[in-house]
Parts: structure tokens; sequence; C-alpha cells
């Protein structure tokens, strides 16, 4: 059984929530007591379901709990301790973990310090930030430097729910801003992402999407039929764009939803992820096992566990 590499796992630690919280994050709670910590039980417990599952590696995001804060001070201090954090972890346990840059968003000037010193002397592989950033579309102008700096650098950008129901009352207001809220919040990033045309302008840095891109393999099709009417100024034709960025595999075992992508979005865009500490025990194992038995051609389920990483993670 080849080892495979998962891109979408968290480590956070009570200091660093602790730390948000007093910034005035309130959603901390979310993230506690789950074994995503750096303590020697957790980690002697996170290799053992690694190993057993087949996964060699996981490259590490802060999102949700990302150190986005309109006060630029409490936003820098956060990901420079985020960042921090992770390149000790990365250091600690260099065969199994790599990490993304937590970045001070919606500071842009500040995430391009923070980037460049996390990607220059810390080591990491990419940036993440979530699918908005303080009510803000992730395709928002004022963010394309530092995504103009990524793709100067063949960089990855990891797109993670922000949490926030989409910013619909709807969904937040109804408990169901993680049931379905994130894999909403993952299509609007994707679609925001496609109406303005960064894909295909900025084609060196490699953008991966959260959860299968949440519903973007049930309404691509959709979006090639809508767009030229409803956002006519769009550069190209959605399903264009969509297959230019990446997606991981976090769908909770259901193989129909592993199908509709690799037929809507492609095998060759698809990357492993597991979404620990969230998918823990028997649904972590069922995060690769899926992949291996969906009845894939065996090609595309090696391409999806062990292959595509190649064109994205650095080694």
């Amino acid at each position: 059984m080849a080892m495979a590499i998962d891109v979408h796992a968290h480590i956070w630690t009570d200091a660093y929530l602790d730390l948000l919280q007093g910034y005035g994050k309130t959603d901390t709670g979310t993230q506690r007591g789950l074994g995503a910590g750096t303590s020697d039980a957790d980690i002697e417990a996170r290799f053992a379901l690694m190993d057993e599952a087949g996964i060699a590696r996981q490259v590490l995001s802060v999102a949700p709990q990302s150190p986005h804060f309109t006060d630029r001070a409490h936003a820098v201090r956060a990901a420079r301790t985020a960042n921090d954090l992770y390149a000790e972890v990365v250091r600690r346990w260099p065969d199994r973990f790599r990490a993304f840059a937590a970045l001070p968003f919606p500071h842009t000037d500040a995430a391009l310090e923070e980037l460049e010193r996390a990607l220059d002397d810390l080591g990491m592989v990419g940036a993440c930030t979530t699918t908005s950033v303080l009510g803000r579309s992730v395709a928002d102008p004022a963010f394309e430097p530092v995504f103009a700096e990524l793709d100067r650098r063949g960089s990855v950008l990891y797109v993670h729910p922000a949490g926030t129901g989409a910013e619909s009352p709807l969904i937040a207001g109804h408990r169901l801003t993680w049931t379905i809220g994130a894999p909403v919040e993952d299509t609007v990033a994707a679609m925001h992402f496609v109406l303005a045309g960064i894909p295909g302008r900025l084609p060196r840095m490699k953008i991966v999407i959260s959860h299968l891109g949440g519903a973007l393999p049930m309404v691509l099709n959709r979006a090639d039929h809508q767009y030229l009417w409803e956002a006519p100024d769009t550069p190209e034709k959605p399903s264009a764009a969509a297959r230019r960025m990446w997606y991981d595999t976090v769908g909770h075992g259901h193989v129909p939803a592993l199908w509709a992508a690799v037929e809507s979005l492609g095998a060759d865009r698809l990357l492993l992820g597991t979404d620990f500490p969230y998918q823990a025990g028997g649904e972590f194992l069922a995060a690769t096992a899926y992949v291996r038995h969906s009845g894939l051609p065996e090609e595309q389920v090696t391409a999806i566990l062990d292959g595509n990483v190649a064109q994205v993670i650095p080694a």
C-alpha cells in the first residue's frame, strides 16, 4: 500500500486558541479537546492513526482559527504565533508534517511580509486562508498582491471554510454552520475565484479548495449555462476555470460525492484530505479507505492518494 499525503489536517494548541479568544474570537471551543494538540499523547495517537490509514505525511493548516482581525497588531501577532508554532511542529517531526502559512488578513501589506517570512525563513509550503475574510470575499481585489506573490513563487493557496455559515442567518442561525454551511462556503469561494478570473490570470498559484469543492461538482454545468447572462464579464467558462484549481477529498466517506467530483472536476485535480481531527478514529481510516474502495479505476485511485500531490506540494 502506497503511503499517501494528506493536505487537509489541523493542529491547535490551547495557548494559540486562548490568544485568539483574547482578541475576540468566540468559536474556539470547536477546536479544543479533540486530540489536535502537540502533547506527546496527542501526537502519538495521531501517528498511529496515520500509519494505520497509510498516510505518510500531513500538510497542516490553522484555519478556521485563522489570524484574521480588524486590528492589524492583533492579526500580525496571531499570524506570527501560528506560524512559529507550525514551524516548530514541522521541525520536530519533519518526516510527518509540512505546513501552510497563516496570514494576517485583511492587512495585505502585513500578509505579504508574513508570507515572505513563512516561506523563506520557516519553510512553509504555501499559505492558507478562509473562504471569506471578516465578511469579505476571498477573491477581494485587495488580496490580489498576495495571490500575485504566490503565483510568482509557484506556491499554494489552501482555502478552508471560515465557519460563518456563508454570512447567511438562514444557515448560521439554524445550527447548520458546519453541516451545510462549510460546503456552501467552499462553493461560493470557488465561484468567486472563477468570476474574478484568478485561476486563469495567476496560473502558477495552486488553489486548493476543501471538501471536494463543496457543491461545485453538482452545479458546475449549471454555471456554464447561466454565467453568460448573469455574469457575462467572467473571463472564461466556469468549468474551464474550475479545472485549473485543486480539491481535497474530504467527503465523509460518501462515494457518490467522490464520483461526482471525478466526473465534474477530474481525478487529476483531487488530493487526499482527512480533516483531522474532525474525522478521527474509524472516520479517519474511512477518509482514505473510501477512495481506495470507491470503484474508481486503480490509476485514478493511485493518482488521488499518492500522485497528484507531487504537482502541488514540494516533496
